[in-house]
């Protein structure tokens, strides 16, 4: 372990001389860019004038720079990669010391590794598994990455693609793509993936059959937010299916402009996903929930009013925490309420002793609340500190945290608590566990996604979700 920790401090220490005299280098050749500093009146000199290089010159260092740069980012990634293996090797080895199942050993490393990269868990667990990967089965890419023929991303791809082999077919393609890792340099993505998925069907193409079958399990349609109040709606389909869905939508939008009823088929296509998705118009009003939380002020104050024009946040699953601007919430608020289907209520289920109160405003219909397909507006009133703005405490003596505080947290959190960590909330969780006093308080309380939940039980060794 001594030997490994001083040969990895070697490198790093060989990285840092390298980066510190690339960057002297730079600075001395940008530095005597500058004019010659000479009395008034009087000619440069011609020792300045024959130092001073020109702009070819310096544009070459900074292109030199940069490709010097990429190369130590594959190294770093490839001693992260190292580190990030060892660890979990380490880890496991405790847990199996301490008793741990051996099903349940390795928990909680994926977590560690995305914490200490600034990572989401779920990056960090495919990052872990790349680095295991690389050290134990492919240490040809990981040898090209270590040396800059390859980036971390195009490692991955070639992890991707031979994640199906045998532990020997992937040895072997490894050995064929990553042996002489010269041969990858300007070589693209596509490419890669295409000499990696060629060799692989040579290999063994009833693994990539039996992987197509899985992958098919796996279908599912995710909503993400995109700039300019737009959002993706992503479907992940099998190869037909979506390959028919997109001829019958690009079909529908070539009528569309072919009649005139449309001048973009990229619009008509959208609109014709929405059409036949909700059973509406894109212009009618929305018959889903839309939660929002904004303040009384944003809610009712007309445009240009001090305090109106604070953004209000979305609280809908997959664009929960994303602003809005307040104009927007009030158009969609009152076209709701203008829509010769809508119905509006109100309640009030809040605890608290400040004065500052915030709306939650619901659009719905008969699949988000209301009868008969109506489109309805509810209000439910919320309250914040006034100094620090965030939602007040709502305290409670039971163990679960009862649905008006689970609300009122998955409200303040909007996505999960862990950092970088941006997935839904699945669970609320007691930061000092309950089983040893910690109360039910939105001061002890957190919203976690799934994976999050039970990384913190299995590190604290206790059940608390």
């Amino acid at each position: 372990m001594d030997a490994q920790r001083s040969v990895l401090e070697g490198g790093v220490q060989a990285l840092t001389v390298r980066l510190r005299a690339f960057t002297l280098a730079g600075i001395n050749a940008t530095t005597t860019t500058a004019a010659p500093t000479n009395k008034p009146g009087t000619a440069p000199t011609s020792a300045a004038a024959s130092t001073r290089p020109d702009a070819e010159e310096v544009d070459a260092w900074r292109v030199g720079m940069l490709t010097e740069l990429e190369a130590l980012k594959s190294v770093i990634c490839a001693a992260q990669a190292r580190l990030a293996a060892q660890l979990a090797s380490s880890q496991r080895a405790h847990q199996r010391a301490a008793g741990v199942p051996a099903k349940q050993c390795g928990r909680g490393v994926a977590a560690q590794v995305a914490l200490a990269r600034g990572e989401s868990p779920h990056h960090g667990g495919k990052l872990l598994g790349a680095a295991e990967a690389l050290l134990t089965e492919m240490p040809h890419t990981l040898t090209a990455l270590a040396h800059g023929s390859l980036n971390e991303w195009r490692a991955m791809l070639l992890i991707r693609e031979s994640a199906c082999l045998t532990r020997t077919d992937r040895a072997l393609l490894d050995q064929q793509i990553s042996g002489d890792h010269h041969s990858l340099r300007g070589v693209g993505d596509r490419r890669l993936v295409a000499r990696a998925r060629t060799f692989a069907q040579r290999l063994d193409a009833a693994a990539l059959v039996r992987r197509a079958r899985r992958a098919e399990t796996e279908r599912t349609v995710t909503l993400r937010p995109a700039p300019d109040l737009m959002t993706y709606l992503t479907a992940l389909l099998p190869m037909k299916d979506g390959i028919a869905a997109y001829t019958a939508l690009r079909a529908a939008a070539d009528t569309a402009v072919s009649t005139g009823h449309a001048t973009s088929r990229g619009q008509a296509m959208a609109d014709t996903l929405v059409a036949r998705l909700t059973g509406r118009a894109p212009t009618d009003p929305v018959p889903v929930h839309v939660g929002l939380v904004m303040t009384d002020t944003i809610l009712l104050a007309p445009d240009g009013t001090p305090g109106a024009e604070e953004p209000a946040t979305l609280t809908t699953p997959g664009l929960a925490g994303t602003p809005v601007p307040a104009p927007w919430a009030r158009t969609l608020i009152h076209t709701t309420l203008t829509s010769p289907r809508s119905s509006s209520n109100g309640t009030s289920d809040a605890e608290s002793s400040t004065s500052t109160g915030d709306a939650e405003s619901s659009t719905a219909a008969a699949n988000g609340g209301c009868n008969d397909r109506e489109v309805g507006v509810w209000l439910r009133r919320l309250f914040r500190d006034p100094s620090t703005g965030e939602l007040a405490a709502m305290d409670s003596r039971s163990r679960c945290a009862p649905p008006n505080l689970a609300r009122f947290i998955r409200y303040r959190d909007t996505t999960c608590r862990t950092p970088w960590c941006d997935a839904p909330i699945r669970h609320i969780d007691h930061i000092t566990p309950a089983n040893v006093d910690g109360p039910t308080t939105a001061t002890n309380l957190q919203g976690l996604c799934e994976a999050c939940c039970r990384a913190s039980d299995l590190v604290a060794g206790v059940v608390s979700c």
